[in-house]
């Protein structure tokens, strides 16, 4: 019997940024999971703030080398890896020099939000899935982490739902309190139909706010995980109303044998109802 292969898609995974509910949880629970003898890939985008040097990332020849057309232009995807010795684990970074070049996050010198977070996060998306595919990688699971990857269930869902490669494949999203105020370019719907994904598919992104991406990441997901404490009062909202197979926050150094039961329990098709 195949073991089990689970996609881990985080925007932040500790040491390469600092410590929050995100990276923690991107970082403790793929080592958890791996360790209890599953198959494991972890995907970040490579934000111009990391030292590449210290980290030792180089460049994948072999997966590098596509070209990804957002909003019309195409943009060069380029992969690079990265080791995290203490958890024999290896990263992989979607990177690209028009997105990902500047020395910020998500967030800019004055915590402002980056102007191209929208294009950004598409071909963060775009990019692990065509990533995924070129690796012919098929994973039983894919496992979300912030909403810069709160895209991937929609692209999943809508522009790879006749593709055999990941026909079996269930996502799970983890919802975290850590989100942002205002809203992304209000244009992403348009960019995204542009893709051939419906209208109607992104109605909920047309303002795309922290909570209406959650909403957006939630309606094509398999099932939800609460990745913080507190959630935002929307989305808590949202993950307490869903019909979605969820699990209750755990402490992510403590919860990775929790994760595992519940990956187990999505793959078997079973309910799970949410611990009060």
């Amino acid at each position: 019997m195949s073991k089990t292969r689970i996609l881990y898609v985080s925007q932040a995974i500790q040491p390469f940024l600092p410590e929050s509910d995100i990276s923690k949880a991107a970082r403790q629970i793929p080592q958890g999971i791996h360790e209890r003898g599953r198959e494991i890939r972890v995907f970040m985008p490579r934000y111009g703030v990391i030292n590449e040097r210290r980290h030792q990332l180089h460049e994948v020849i072999r997966l590098s080398g596509m070209n990804l057309n957002i909003n019309d232009t195409d943009h060069p995807l380029i992969i690079k890896v990265a080791s995290i010795p203490t958890a024999r684990m290896q990263v992989y970074f979607i990177d690209n020099e028009h997105y990902f070049k500047k020395k910020v996050t998500w967030l800019d010198a004055k915590d402002k939000l980056v102007g191209d977070n929208d294009e950004r996060a598409i071909f963060f998306a775009r990019g692990v899935l065509e990533t995924v595919r070129k690796l012919s990688w098929a994973p039983d699971i894919i496992h979300c982490h912030g909403w810069m990857a709160s895209l991937v269930p929609l692209y999943l869902k809508e522009l790879f739902k006749d593709d055999a490669h990941f026909e079996n494949t269930k996502i799970v999203t983890s919802l975290y309190g850590e989100g942002f105020d205002g809203t992304l370019n209000g244009s992403l719907h348009e960019k995204i139909s542009f893709d051939g994904i419906g209208a109607e598919a992104v109605e909920s992104i047309q303002i795309p706010t922290f909570d209406a991406l959650n909403d957006m990441a939630i309606l094509h997901s398999d099932a939800l995980i609460a990745g913080s404490e507190e959630l935002t009062g929307k989305t808590a909202a949202l993950f307490q109303s869903s019909d979605l197979p969820k699990m209750p926050y755990a402490e992510a150094s403590l919860g990775a044998a929790e994760v595992a039961n519940f990956y187990d329990t999505i793959l078997e098709g079973k309910e799970v109802a949410v611990e009060e």
